[in-house]
């Protein structure tokens, strides 16, 4: 009985040992939202040219600009985006940020909007966070309450369904993409992850 009641101890010793390591196995498989944001954070510290690809009547005073993101402030859990347009030459709206942060459920993104002298716009830090897992090479952010309720109170109610996909693709041809749609209404740009270019100013609020 004493032989027996150790093999039977052992096995479920073992048993458990099996259990948990597959649990831990489990825990550490990365997900696309991990290989997601690693891939961004690797462009940290680079800045890339890129260009309006939508064509809504809208954005026609951003057609044909120049436009220069730069990956900045990053760690472990978030990883901040200046998006900077031309106006003229030599002269540049650096006042939007895309910030995507990792959360305990996902991927949230957010708009730091700011004036020159660095203070926040009254229409700042909206957006949401990921509903599902996504792609390695796309995640999208449906707009959340808390957004929803600052495009109220400013008149802007029409934002209320906006939908943001943020892309990064590899191989032979890098793209980085940012996308904002609702109904009647794309505004897409697009930047070349292939050719890295001179790092811009600092976005407003940043120095």
């Amino acid at each position: 009985m004493t032989k027996f009641f150790y093999i039977a101890a052992y096995a479920a010793l073992l048993a458990a040992t099996s259990c948990s390591q597959k649990q831990e196995d489990d825990n550490s498989q990365t997900t696309p939202q991990d290989i997601f944001f690693d891939r961004l954070s690797a462009q940290c510290g680079k800045a890339y040219a890129g260009s309006l690809v939508s064509n809504d009547r809208l954005d026609k005073a951003m057609q044909g600009k120049a436009m220069v993101i730069f990956f900045t402030q990053c760690t472990d859990t978030q990883v901040r985006i200046p998006f900077h347009i031309e106006r003229n030459p030599d002269e540049w709206d650096r006042s939007r940020t895309w910030v995507i942060t990792r959360t305990q459920n996902g991927l949230r993104l957010k708009h730091d909007h700011r004036h020159e002298d660095g203070s926040e716009d009254k229409v700042t830090q909206y957006g949401g966070d990921t509903a599902d897992i996504g792609t390695a090479d796309l995640q999208s952010f449906p707009v959340d309450q808390e957004s929803i309720d600052m495009f109220s109170k400013n008149g802007l109610s029409t934002s209320s369904t906006n939908i943001w996909s943020v892309g990064i693709t590899e191989g032979d041809e890098p793209i980085y993409s940012y996308q904002m749609e609702r109904v009647n209404r794309k505004f897409r740009v697009e930047f070349d992850l292939s050719n890295a270019i001179d790092t811009p100013p600092a976005a407003w609020g940043d120095e």
